[in-house]
């Protein structure tokens, strides 16, 4: 009998497959069918849009990226707590750097709750070196290159740049990098370890519950803040010749603890670099999770106008923009801002910015610095670009389109996007301004990346499929900026 009933099986298993397969799609709820069809024509309007422009394979972009990179701890951040005995804090609270387990509580449970990104330095040696231990052996770590200038590097020698990556890495490190990517700095024995609290959304950890997936990373870094390489990197750099220069990984200076005037002297050493290099070389900086005031004053006085191009996120832009108009740093910002928020945001930084060189330039009768021509500006739900009309950077409709991908691919895991693993949570239509009577832009399935015109620039707004079943969070950012720079440089 139990060899019959298989054969049976074998033999009309397939048919059966078929029928439950046409009966789901049956029963299927109307609503599950339009909302499938909406995504399946969000992402191929997508995919045409990036696809409007190519990469020259024959004569590669060229691009320098520093400073500094790491190799990657990812753990599930709740589980290597629970592994450590660190129970739930019941007072979430913010602190610029750890120095004990209580801090780690406090801090980590302040950016959970609210699914926000967050970054700290560990003063406390012995603590870390106990976190990166309990993490070795905890079920489903994985190991990966990172820091904001090799994984920048990786994405971009994967859409078909070479790169000169400037760092300090031991030998394995450099052996698992692309062979676009040359390097150009001292090797280390030891890498800095950087140990990255990943959570989905829903996570519980006590009473908190995190409102969507992200990640807390902690690093205790001894190389990285000293930008070791950037004198190697800058050695090569002229006979690089490259079309873009890439600064990120400068939060690793934040909260360090250097001698006095030590920070100063490298930020300046950097400005030097950057206002050395030809007027028409692109430069772009990527923000990232700084928490402590005068370095964020260091960037805009060393950095920023020396730079036409900035990337960061939706706790990153208030931040900066919060500094720019006299006040403090803002540590934490609405995780789900809305596209009207973020674009005011974006006009005032591009304002502010560029009126501050206007006025440098007039007393100070020089040309040195820049003008910020180009923004992006990455959220969860959404991709936002301002660009300078006649600037240097091209295809911005196709870049925003690419950078929304991006986001979907790095947080999945995967080149092949899955619309079944997708979602948006965009808005179906937004508000260009927060001003009274500013115009609805209706998101468009067929044309889903809207551009329009404003005083000297464009601005492309493009909806992101959100990953729902979430492989990294960790190098989002890098690679979201990344593959916006590879279609305009």
């Amino acid at each position: 009998m139990e060899g019959g009933g298989s054969v049976s099986w074998i033999k009309y298993g397939p048919v059966v497959s078929l029928v439950v397969v046409l009966l789901a799609l049956w029963f299927r709820p109307p609503q599950h069918a339009v909302l499938d069809d909406r995504l399946d024509t969000v992402l191929s309007s997508l995919l045409r849009a990036e696809q409007k422009v190519g990469v020259n394979n024959v004569a590669r972009p060229r691009v320098a990226v520093g400073f500094g990179g790491c190799v990657d701890l990812l753990v599930d951040g709740v589980s290597l707590l629970n592994k450590i005995g660190l129970p739930p804090t019941d007072q979430p609270l913010h602190h610029n750097y750890i120095e004990n387990a209580e801090q780690l509580a406090q801090s980590f449970a302040y950016f959970f709750a609210p699914g926000a990104a967050a970054e700290r330095f560990v003063l406390n040696e012995t603590l870390f070196s106990e976190l990166v231990e309990a993490s070795r052996d905890l079920p489903g770590n994985r190991w990966s290159v990172g820091g904001n200038a090799p994984v920048m590097a990786g994405r971009m020698a994967t859409e078909g740049c070479d790169v000169l990556l400037g760092g300090s890495f031991s030998p394995d490190f450099t052996d698992v990098l692309s062979q676009h990517i040359t390097v150009a700095g001292n090797a280390v024995e030891e890498p800095d370890i950087h140990l990255i609290l990943e959570y989905p959304s829903g996570a519980r950890w006590g009473p908190f519950t995190s409102r969507r997936a992200n990640r807390y990373i902690v690093h205790s870094d001894d190389h990285n803040p000293y930008l070791a390489s950037m004198e190697e990197f800058a050695g090569k750099l002229q006979g690089f010749n490259p079309d873009l220069l890439v600064v990120g990984g400068l939060q690793m200076m934040d909260n360090f603890p250097f001698q006095t005037g030590e920070r100063d002297a490298l930020l300046s050493r950097l400005a030097e670099l950057l206002s050395a290099s030809s007027p028409r070389l692109g430069v772009h900086f990527e923000m990232a999770s700084f928490v402590e005031e005068s370095i964020m004053q260091d960037l805009l006085h060393y950095i920023i106008p020396r730079s036409d191009s900035l990337g960061m996120n939706e706790q990153e832009l208030p931040n900066l923009l919060s500094l720019l108009k006299g006040s403090n740093i803002t540590v934490l910002s609405d995780p789900n801002p809305r596209v009207a928020t973020v674009l005011d945001q974006m006009r005032e930084v591009y304002r502010i910015l560029n009126q501050r060189h206007r006025d440098s330039r007039e007393e100070t009768n020089s040309s040195e610095g820049k003008p910020l021509t180009r923004l992006h500006v990455h959220t969860l739900a959404f991709q936002a670009m301002i660009v300078t009309h006649g600037s240097q950077w091209k295809n911005t409709m196709s870049a925003t389109a690419k950078a929304s991908l991006t986001a979907n691919r790095h947080v999945c895991g995967s080149n092949d996007i899955d619309p079944s693993k997708a979602r948006l949570i965009m808005d179906d239509s937004f508000s260009v301004s927060r001003q009274e009577g500013s115009q609805r832009i209706p998101l468009q399935e067929s044309r889903p990346v809207s551009c329009w015109d404003e005083e000297d620039y464009e601005i492309c707004v493009a909806p992101v499929l959100v990953c729902t079943e979430v492989f990294q969070t960790a190098g989002g950012g890098d690679n979201i900026s990344a593959a916006g720079l590879v279609l305009q440089i």
